[in-house]
């Protein structure tokens, strides 16, 4: 703490951005308040959904409350997605909540990082790559992601494999339950260069989760030109376009992620289609772009404070 005080001292800031509401969080807003700095907090993450997964559901109303106290004290709250706004709004989190969206980079994630030596690295023998990137966790429903392969017809199944890149609290049962099963790989965690060649050396991107309050996997992916079968939930639905760049699927709704694979598979056309759609809207996220929009707001902000205090 005593670093972090003089850190920011010496910095001088005009404007506090919160980035969590716990631990480093929770200084930067005793800061802002002590020296009555102006304070922003943007929203990342639907803890409240994850206490489902781990039993811990009894925890919300108080979880909404803590948050309800932390954002009041700040001028603007910055969420990811429209459907994230939304939910915010409706626990009364701020009466003023903007988006900032996220970015990618579409150079470092670009179908042309495509490489044959990924099914060498692997050992994949398989024509097709089935591709799911994430935390291995049980609020990313990943067990939808394993039962969708399971649940695909033998003649398609013969010819994919199922790749999953990650880490988290389940990567070490999941991997011992199928380890005897030579079509599915967990490669652990993985990022930069080596992810981006993956990504875009696959046919098609499984993604189950309906917690995500964006999705940034799903943009890297459709960045790589990849087509996305997604859940209708969170920031993900926001991303995809059914029928355009990818499917939307009911939640947790293995049979209708299993058809629209099968459809993917069979259909190399509408892969490429939905591959060339995705990487359109992909361009249209640069961080440059993203960033711009973010200090734009601050600008605006900081320039009505001074007028209210003029």
């Amino acid at each position: 703490p005593v670093n972090i005080k003089q850190t920011l001292k010496t910095f001088n800031p005009t404007l506090i951005h919160i980035a969590t509401p716990f631990n480093l969080g929770l200084y930067g807003l005793r800061y802002g308040k002590k020296y009555n700095i102006p304070m922003v907090a943007s929203y990342h993450t639907h803890f409240d959904e994850y206490l489902d997964y781990y039993r811990l559901a009894f925890l919300k109303k108080w979880f909404w409350k803590y948050m309800t106290w932390f954002h009041s004290s700040v001028e603007k709250v910055y969420a990811p997605s429209q459907s994230t706004k939304e939910k915010l709004l409706a626990h009364h989190i701020h009466s003023s909540i903007d988006i900032w969206s996220r970015g990618v980079d579409t150079t470092c994630f670009s179908p042309i990082k495509k490489s044959h030596k990924i099914k060498q690295k692997f050992n994949i023998k398989e024509k097709h790559i089935l591709l799911y990137v994430g935390r291995i966790a049980p609020e990313k429903d990943i067990h939808i992601v394993l039962d969708t392969f399971n649940a695909l017809p033998d003649e398609l199944k013969k010819d994919a494999h199922l790749l999953i890149v990650g880490d988290g609290p389940l990567l070490k049962k999941l991997t011992s339950d199928h380890k005897n099963n030579s079509k599915i790989t967990f490669t652990g965690f993985i990022e930069g260069e080596a992810l981006a060649e993956i990504y875009a050396s696959s046919d098609l991107f499984l993604f189950p989760s309906t917690t995500e309050t964006f999705g940034n996997v799903v943009l890297e992916a459709m960045a790589s030109g990849l087509p996305v079968i997604g859940a209708n939930a969170g920031g993900t639905k926001h991303l995809i376009t059914h029928e355009k760049n990818g499917y939307l699927c009911e939640p947790q709704h293995v049979q209708e992620f299993a058809e629209h694979t099968v459809y993917l598979l069979k259909d190399p056309s509408k892969r490429l289609k939905f591959s060339n759609n995705g990487r359109d809207v992909a361009l249209t996220q640069s961080w440059d772009t993203i960033f711009e929009q973010l200090l734009f707001s601050f600008d605006q902000l900081l320039n009505n404070k001074e007028k209210v205090t003029a």
